[in-house]
């Protein structure tokens, strides 16, 4: 796509792309790093061959160009399923394919099997950052029509490219996360003195209960995670995702690249007996968040989920000062332990009018069931009710 001193290209994959043009787009100074966007994540997934045309993510991103200059970037991948997406489409798929329509493939931006909201418009900040945006959605729709492509798909991006591509005529839904927001504490007991007592006191005793039995904690990163450490994390790694979703989507080789390239950004969580580790999680530190991603164990011990997943994370985040956690997708559990119903984003562009008239008015009812269920569920959290006499101090 071309315009006045601009082109929009397409690379077929992260190695095409200097790293210091992407990361100037996706993680400017000015904007919190966000390590999911970033270069050396995307090219790890490719390095490893998780994402590939084997595994049904063909990359196609998007270069914006200005002047010579690269101005705008998108992660933007052709697929022939809907797996490692997280905002599901399967009921969209089997409708248009009963009506005679061929919905795969389709086009998406997204981070592979990483339920994390975002950006993805990577456009860096500053002066003409709405029009490179606009740019580039252009250029995302003129790639699915020159595919035969029957639709684009941003999922889990930010709010304000929610807003924006609304306005431009995507189609919006939303869902929710349940993510953990730091008032400014400077220990675990003062969260935990913002809980109901009967909240707080539920916490206090499944902690205890959760090393009870002789384990240790160790939080491990940058240059102190070792090969050894990521073995034993996989380990656990491959466990859940055998048990939860039949098929892990990651392989060995990913975390290795992850722990070459971004060292600083990995924290492992690991529970350890005497010279074994026995559970763990792996976790992404952002400018102003950590990010909880996967977990895993090789033996049951209760609350050590909530422990290593939850509670050491919220330790973390208030020791570096991070304004919140964000623990995966799903998860109504989360609630009794400080998660909040949050709202994520997606946006979706339809090809055939008919069909996306339908999809128009089922997202209608949905954003308006969502909000309800956000709401709903948010009376249900652990932190104290104020009085009328302190709401109205």
């Amino acid at each position: 796509m071309t315009g006045s001193e601009a082109v929009v290209r397409v690379a077929g994959g992260m190695a095409e792309i200097a790293a210091t043009d992407w990361d100037r787009c996706a993680n400017p100074a000015e904007l919190p790093f966000d390590p999911f966007i970033s270069h050396a994540f995307l090219k790890a997934l490719e390095d490893a061959e998780t994402v590939n045309r084997r595994t049904g993510w063909v990359p196609q991103h998007l270069v914006l160009e200005q002047d010579g200059a690269v101005t705008g970037v998108m992660p933007l991948y052709v697929k022939g399923h809907s797996k490692g997406e997280y905002i599901f489409d399967y009921g969209w798929a089997e409708a248009f394919e009963r009506a005679g329509g061929s919905y795969y493939p389709k086009l998406q931006c997204a981070v592979p099997f990483t339920p994390v909201p975002g950006r993805r418009l990577l456009v860096g900040a500053g002066d003409g950052a709405a029009e490179r945006e606009r740019m580039l959605l252009a250029a995302a729709i003129e790639v699915a029509k020159r595919g035969d492509l029957s639709s684009l798909h941003i999922t889990f991006c930010s709010d304000g490219e929610w807003t924006r591509a609304g306005e431009a005529g995507f189609l919006q839904r939303t869902d929710k996360q349940f993510h953990w927001h730091n008032q400014s504490y400077t220990t675990f007991d003062d969260f935990l003195a913002t809980l109901a007592s009967r909240k707080r006191k539920a916490i206090r005793k499944e902690r205890a209960q959760a090393i009870e039995s002789g384990l240790v904690i160790e939080r491990i990163t940058g240059a102190d995670i070792t090969e050894a450490h990521w073995d034993a994390f996989f380990q656990f790694y491959m466990d859940t995702g055998n048990r939860k979703w039949g098929r892990p989507y990651l392989n060995r080789k990913v975390f290795s690249l992850l722990g070459e390239t971004m060292p600083d950004k990995c924290l492992l969580i690991m529970a350890r007996r005497g010279d074994a580790y026995v559970a763990g999680a792996l976790n992404l530190i952002g400018g102003d968040c950590l990010y909880g991603r996967y977990w895993g164990t090789t033996e049951h011990q209760p609350f050590l989920h909530f422990e290593i997943c939850y509670y050491q994370a919220i330790e973390f985040a208030i020791e570096k000062r991070l304004p919140r956690v964000e623990a995966g997708a799903q998860g109504e559990h989360k609630l009794a332990r400080g998660y909040l119903p949050t709202p994520t984003y997606s946006v979706h562009w339809i090809g055939d009018a008919g069909f996306r008239k339908a999809v128009s008015r089922y997202l209608d009812d949905e954003r308006r069931y969502m909000e309800r269920e956000r709401e709903a569920l948010a009376e249900y959290g652990p932190y104290k009710r104020l009085s009328a006499d302190e709401v109205a101090e």
